[in-house]
């Protein structure tokens, strides 16, 4: 987990909502490095979750199906 993300292009989540569950992730990073960052949006400022692309991968496939 890092907090350095000021460089990176963050996408808000198309899944999220006005209620406050907001995620973004940088895919340019994660295009370059093989690794997903993914925060919080409501605190740009606080630690980034970095995750291997096939974990990522894995993870939106199981929410998209419903599988979690």
């Amino acid at each position: 987990m890092t907090t350095e993300s000021a460089t990176q292009q963050w996408v808000k989540s198309s899944h999220s909502n006005n209620g406050g569950s907001c995620v973004e992730w940088a895919p340019a990073t994660a295009s370059t490095t093989g690794t997903v960052p993914v925060r919080d949006s409501k605190n740009p400022d606080g630690p980034v979750l970095t995750l291997p692309a096939p974990a990522f991968s894995a993870f939106i496939t199981g929410i998209t199906s419903g599988e979690l």
